[in-house]
């Protein structure tokens, strides 16, 4: 009989895990506009149809989700039918694109929302569930894509409204991983290139669940304001719960922050006596080429920082090229009715520390 605890609580928010919850495999799905970015060679599928082959945005958005579940399910070697469960949403309400994408495919499915923080939460309940033992493998998800966003929270894209400089594009792509606690057999069969490189594989060690954090902001064209005190609230929170230093993560990646949001982080953390920049990342920064592509800000959405996951941070982990990274989506949660009434738009952010794993 096991008798190791699966995890320890740590600090005031954050969890350290005992025994081992892999991520076994990984695919990202984006479409045209992310393809011609900085990170289009990294990405396991490009769709140049925005459609998707569908009717509608939201069905093009569910799709993509689909699309992205099974692939990492085929890296895998897994079929629906061996996935425990399923961690996963998107920006729409009722979370329309994961109940009728990846919901479709017969597994057991709880549907999240956390805005743009969508993946880091997938990620935390998925990987709690692999310690505490309640599944073999777990699939976490999330999607967005521009129109359906557009459509949903601002306004129909044949209005043509002017953006301002502030704004974000969201990204229209979608990231899914497969949790494992225990490491994936070789004699597998793989459709697509593994996660796995020769040099080793990742490993979720912890994670930080973020708290609401509001100060009162109402610009929903200004998201990086709303969410960076949040991401600062959980980046600390998880320096003090781990008792770490800046030293101890080669690289933080917040999830969709862009130019405005980074700023405003970087001076929030500076006031706690951290210095982020020469270690921080934003992968709405990353994901767009803010030269020569019009996003203004950067790149947002639930599938900006989980394609940047599935596409670049997780096989740069793999290989071992950082050894521990912290993962941080930030969300804000913007409502249509609390918006049009007034309120304030709050944010979040959860972490999730992913470490190289040789083998």
């Amino acid at each position: 009989m096991n008798t190791q605890s699966p995890a320890r609580l740590a600090g005031s928010a954050s969890i350290a895990f005992q025994t081992p919850v892999y991520i076994s495999s990984c695919a990202s799905v984006v479409g045209k506009k992310e393809g011609e970015g900085p990170l289009g060679d990294k990405f396991d599928l490009i769709c140049e149809d925005p459609m998707f082959g569908c009717d509608t945005w939201e069905a093009a958005e569910s799709t993509m989700q689909k699309e992205a579940a099974s692939l990492a399910l085929g890296k895998a070697g897994l079929a629906p039918g061996d996935i425990r469960m399923t961690f996963a949403g998107d920006l729409l309400a009722q979370t329309t694109a994961s109940s009728f994408g990846i919901a479709g495919m017969g597994i057991p499915f709880y549907g999240l929302f956390g805005a743009c923080s969508t993946m880091g939460e997938s990620l935390s309940l998925g990987a709690m569930s692999i310690a505490a033992g309640y599944g073999e493998h777990i699939l976490c998800a999330t999607s967005s894509h521009f129109a359906s966003a557009e459509k949903e929270f601002r306004f129909p894209l044949a209005y043509g409204n002017q953006r301002p400089l502030s704004a974000t594009w969201t990204v229209t792509g979608s990231g899914a991983c497969v949790l494992s606690g225990a490491l994936p057999q070789e004699e597998i069969p793989r459709k697509t290139k593994p996660l796995l490189s020769d040099k080793g594989c990742v490993q979720i060690t912890g994670l930080t669940t973020g708290k609401l954090i509001d100060y009162g902001l109402k610009d929903s064209l200004n998201m990086g304001g709303c969410m960076a005190p949040a991401a600062c609230d959980t980046i600390y929170r998880n320096l003090c719960d781990f008792d770490r230093t800046l030293e101890d993560y080669d690289a933080i990646f917040t999830g969709d922050l862009g130019a405005v949001g980074q700023k405003i982080l970087f001076d929030l953390l500076m006031e706690k006596g951290y210095d982020i920049q020469s270690i921080h990342q934003d992968c709405g920064l990353l994901i767009f080429d803010g030269e020569t592509q019009d996003t203004h800000s950067g790149g947002s959405g639930c599938g900006c920082s989980a394609s940047v996951l599935a596409a670049h941070i997780l096989p740069e982990l793999a290989k071992g090229t950082w050894k521990r990274v912290l993962f941080v989506p930030t969300g804000a949660l913007l409502s249509k009715t609390s918006f049009n009434e007034g309120d304030s738009i709050p944010g979040i952010a959860h972490a999730v520390v992913l470490e190289h794993c040789p083998v």
